[in-house]
């Protein structure tokens, strides 16, 4: 008796997950909500690194959330600490100072108007320092903690997106 209803319950509970979706992501990419992260500790300029993951099927990071805020922000601070360099994310205003813009609403007029009352922005970033590069600093990039504007021209580590696989469970994400 004890045996078929354990056996019942294994089977009905099989069934929940049957046809449930799952994401899924290549090797060394982080899933998350939907969407596949790479942190690359690969230092390049940030159209360089805009370029590689382009090629690897996604772009720069867009953040639309403090939730993917904080994930990213575990995983930039693992990162670090092994590899002592910041990572670039998809915002820049090379289009226009003072405009900054995710990379998928540059041919779009989108603004990062959200992110104001978050503020990711370390105190008195962005600043557009011109003290190393007079062009100024015109890129986004994420350090432990805080954003901070910087030289696109400086070669930073880089954070991947892209859409996730969906999967289904059977009984692994398949």
């Amino acid at each position: 008796m004890k045996i078929s209803k354990l056996l019942t319950f294994q089977i009905s509970s099989c069934n929940l997950f049957k046809d449930e979706p799952c994401y899924k992501c290549e090797d060394d990419w982080k899933e998350h909500g939907g969407n596949c992260y790479y942190f690359s500790t690969n230092s390049s300029p940030w159209n360089e690194s805009r370029t590689v993951c382009k090629t690897k099927g996604g772009d720069l990071v867009k953040i639309d959330s403090e939730e993917e805020q904080n994930f990213l922000r575990k995983n930039v601070q693992q990162k670090m600490e092994i590899h002592d360099i910041p990572f670039w994310i998809g915002l820049t205003d090379l289009a226009e100072e003072g405009r900054w813009l995710w990379v998928d609403d540059l041919n779009e007029g989108g603004e990062v108007q959200f992110w104001i009352a978050l503020t990711f922005w370390r105190f008195f970033e962005p600043d557009d320092w011109k003290g190393k590069d007079p062009d100024g600093e015109d890129c986004g990039r994420m350090g432990p903690v805080y954003w901070f504007d910087n030289s696109c021209k400086r070669s930073r580590g880089s954070i991947c997106e892209k859409s996730a696989v969906v999967g289904h469970h059977i009984f692994v994400c398949v």
